[in-house]
């Protein structure tokens, strides 16, 4: 559509279309927690989005070559563009597809369930916690033998039947079950917000440059900053993968910290009106939400059953999403204040500041009431003591 198609209904088409393939995302990596041990989640995070950001940095550089060495038009890089989607869809065809369905074969499910809770584990103990269950070795090749065919089952044909309304219920029922934890509601809340954001930032930071200083008078780099700033962020989310920090405790103050060197990054950007300070903070920028995203989505799956990853993800993603179409209608839409570039992007670090704060208080309200049941322990075991 970029290539042929004109006017503002073939764009709303287009961006249409991307959303869908852009929230595909989630699913890819429901399924590849669902296939990894709990331990290795951490570093089966960073890989992933080093590997995307990877990816990133190669079209950035060849975007920025094309143009400034070979002169290549947009047209081309779009065809470009056009022949690597087509190569990976071609690619996906050849990927292993999941075997079963997380809700629409829920007898089957229960049947599974049932019989692994009666599975005696090397040490005699019987399971009966679900979660748990699923974490026992060899649960998945048990579950693998049930057959999902409905024809297999024609003794319980009703039985195979999708219920609608019975998988929303129990949709629901997870929903209230996942954000009633406390520590999973704060790494939510500080994605949907911060996504948000980070969503605006990089979708107007190219019209921030261009009024700073306009392309016609002046050699732009913008792919090559794109491309340094995803190979850096790249290098740094593969780091976290190594990186031993206990995040239940200090995760509310290290997304305070962060959020606050973002909302830095973004101020510098629009205030200090030099083509090169603008680059540098928007590399920092890139660098340090990648390197928060992360961590919240690896802190985010530890805390949850496998069926509910895709529920999660899709809801704090669908409330990014939410937010910032609020905050474009608002902020840059005729319709609403219609303000310019400058001011927009003062009202996009007070918002990261904001985040700041909130997280900063509470942050640390939850290192002081640990650090309090630290010492409460002590003094109730000696109290106890005869």
């Amino acid at each position: 559509m970029l290539l042929y198609a004109q006017g503002l209904l073939a764009i709303q088409f287009l961006e249409f279309f991307y959303g869908l393939v852009t929230a595909t995302e989630i699913a890819y990596y429901s399924y590849i927690y669902s296939i990894v041990d709990l331990n290795l989640y951490q570093k089966v995070t960073s890989y992933c989005r080093s590997a995307t950001l990877v990816g990133y940095t190669v079209g950035s550089i060849c975007g920025q070559v094309l143009v400034s060495v070979a002169n290549w038009s947009l047209f081309s890089l779009n065809v470009i563009s056009l022949t690597s989607v087509s190569v990976a869809f071609a690619t996906a065809w050849f990927l292993p597809m999941p075997q079963k369905s997380l809700f629409f074969h829920l007898v089957l499910r229960s049947q599974v369930s049932r019989e692994m809770k009666v599975l005696d584990c090397k040490n005699g103990a019987v399971i009966q916690d679900d979660a748990a269950l699923k974490r026992v070795p060899g649960w998945e090749d048990i579950e693998s033998k049930v057959p999902l065919n409905v024809e297999e089952h024609s003794a319980e044909p009703q039985e195979q039947k999708v219920d609608i309304s019975k998988v929303l219920r129990e949709l629901w029922r997870d929903f209230l079950q996942c954000y009633s934890s406390q520590p999973m509601l704060c790494w939510s809340v500080w994605w949907a917000f911060s996504t948000c954001g980070y969503f605006q930032v990089i979708n107007y930071t190219q019209g921030l440059w261009e009024m700073v200083l306009p392309s016609q008078s002046f050699r732009i780099y913008n792919g090559g900053v794109e491309a340094v700033s995803t190979l850096l962020g790249a290098v740094a989310v593969f780091a976290v993968g190594y990186i031993k920090v206990s995040w239940a405790t200090w995760g509310e103050v290290a997304l305070a910290l962060f959020s606050l060197l973002i909302a830095a990054a973004v101020y510098v950007m629009d205030t200090v009106r030099n083509i090169w300070v603008c680059y540098v903070s928007y590399v920092i920028f890139r660098i340090v939400y990648m390197l928060l995203i992360t961590i919240a989505t690896f802190q985010i799956a530890t805390s949850l059953s496998m069926e509910r990853y895709a529920l999660v993800f899709g809801i704090n993603t669908f409330i990014a999403l939410a937010l910032q179409t609020l905050l474009t209608l608002i902020v840059v839409d005729s319709s609403g204040l219609g303000l310019n570039i400058f001011t927009q992007f003062m009202i996009y670090a007070s918002y990261f500041a904001a985040i700041s704060l909130v997280f900063l208080v509470s942050g640390i309200h939850s290192v002081m009431k640990n650090y309090r049941r630290q010492e409460e322990m002590p003094s109730r075991s000696t109290a106890s003591t005869p």
